[in-house]
């Protein structure tokens, strides 16, 4: 069982940046893969990022590929998201999961568990 708690959403104006935390509960935190979507109002969940167990590989949307950076640290329990030049069409609420699967991908499906979202919004 793992708990997912995502922190860091706000308000910044266009071109601004933040860093998304997720902090993980367990004592198996490094066994899993991690990613990073996002559901802003009407729309679908979206994928936006994913990372191994041990960090060395990553996998991006194109929408947020040289923008937005994934990483972790196994010893905090914890996944980043750092968001650079960020648009207003990355307004949305920002979602951590988790999968005990050894994949990188991008299907909502494949990720058993999810924390409860920090929005961010970005103004033009």
């Amino acid at each position: 069982q793992v708990q997912l708690v995502e922190s860091g959403g706000g308000l910044v104006q266009a071109g601004g940046s933040l860093r998304l935390s997720c902090a993980a509960s367990g004592r198996t935190f490094s066994s899993y893969a991690m990613a990073w979507f996002r559901q802003a109002p009407g729309k679908e969940r979206e994928f936006v990022a994913a990372i191994s167990w041990s960090g060395d590989n990553t996998y991006y949307a194109d929408s947020v590929k040289g923008r937005f950076t994934i990483s972790r640290d196994n010893a905090k329990n914890t996944v980043y998201l750092q968001m650079n030049s960020l648009k207003p069409e990355d307004t949305a609420v920002y979602y951590c999961a988790a999968t005990p699967l050894a994949v990188v991908a991008g299907s909502t499906a494949l990720y058993r568990y999810w924390g409860q979202g920090t929005q961010v919004t970005v103004s033009s």
